[in-house]
């Protein structure tokens, strides 16, 4: 009896350069569509960076130094943003301020969100006296205002504070409400029954902790982060703007405070405030669009379905 060969049936595949980057783009593109939050939050960023990088490219930033020119000039076309009562080019400010500012919140944000992250996972994956000396620790500092014990670092600091050391001071409060949280989704993460099993397999309390428990928080721990970003730029500008700020800095918050030390609303200065308040707006805006983003990416019971 002769045998029937039937040759099997191969779907084409893209076939050119064109086809085979539409299908890669097409799931980013519907996600983009699903979570416009992000994708405003991360533009809104990119074209305060966008800003910087032309102003550092293409403009004198270094009148950002005082006696750069003269003093109390409305918005020009030499000087897009004005000057200030101190000579300084306020475009140049912005240029060299915005990073700055961000850097504080990066440096805070980060120490913050690992220490705090690393005393979570501690306290609530090992329990016992470990649990309730840490939980009690952060309890204590959930009650005291952060901005008492930054005014007390700032203070106690000889020569002021500057960019990095703002950034280490605002890291010393910052770690206290990651770990209260981290260590209530350990707390539920600990239960499951693929830990359980990861116990019971023989896997060490270190390798529980990062091969199973970490890579289902990593959506989570991103949208702390941008949040911890936030509230320290937040805490930062709060405590430059009471005069404890880096003084040789152009920082926004200490472009604020020199607009209140010289009454720049009174006498009728509008340029000088309006430029660090957009700024900060936008990075507020944009800081909170991507952690509403993110928690939408790490929270499944709110993502949305096209």
């Amino acid at each position: 009896m002769a045998t029937t060969y039937i040759e099997p049936v191969v779907k084409p595949g893209p076939q050119n350069w064109v086809e085979r980057n539409r299908l890669r783009i097409l799931p980013i593109y519907r996600y983009m569509r699903r979570n416009p939050s992000l994708v405003w939050g991360i533009g809104i960023l990119l074209s305060l960076l966008l800003f910087v990088g032309y102003g550092t490219l293409f403009y004198p930033h270094e009148r950002f130094r005082p006696l750069s020119a003269d003093v109390r000039l409305p918005p020009s076309t030499t000087y897009p943003f004005g000057t200030d009562t101190q000579g300084r080019d306020i475009f140049a400010v912005m240029v060299r301020g915005i990073p700055l500012t961000l850097r504080i919140g990066l440096i805070a944000g980060g120490i913050g969100l690992v220490l705090g992250t690393s005393l979570g996972f501690i306290a609530a994956y090992y329990g016992g006296w470990v649990d309730a000396a840490i939980r009690t620790v952060v309890d204590v500092g959930l009650t005291i205002p952060g901005l008492l014990i930054l005014i007390l670092i700032a203070v106690n600091v000889k020569g002021g504070l500057s960019v990095d050391q703002m950034g280490l001071a605002v890291a010393t409060v910052a770690w206290v409400h990651p770990a209260r949280t981290i260590r209530s989704q350990v707390l539920v993460m600990r239960e499951q029954l693929y830990v359980e099993i990861a116990r019971l397999s023989g896997v060490s309390g270190l390798g529980i902790v990062f091969r199973e428990m970490m890579p289902n928080l990593m959506p989570y721990l991103a949208a702390s982060f941008v949040g911890s970003v936030g509230a320290a730029i937040l805490a930062s500008i709060g405590l430059e703007a009471l005069g404890l700020g880096p003084f040789d800095s152009p920082t926004l918050g200490m472009t604020v405070y020199f607009n209140i030390v010289f009454s720049s609303v009174v006498v009728g200065m509008w340029w000088w405030l309006v430029p660090p308040i957009a700024a900060m707006a936008m990075i507020f805006v944009g800081l909170f669009l991507i952690a509403s983003g993110l928690d939408e990416w790490a929270n499944p019971r709110l993502r949305k379905r096209i």
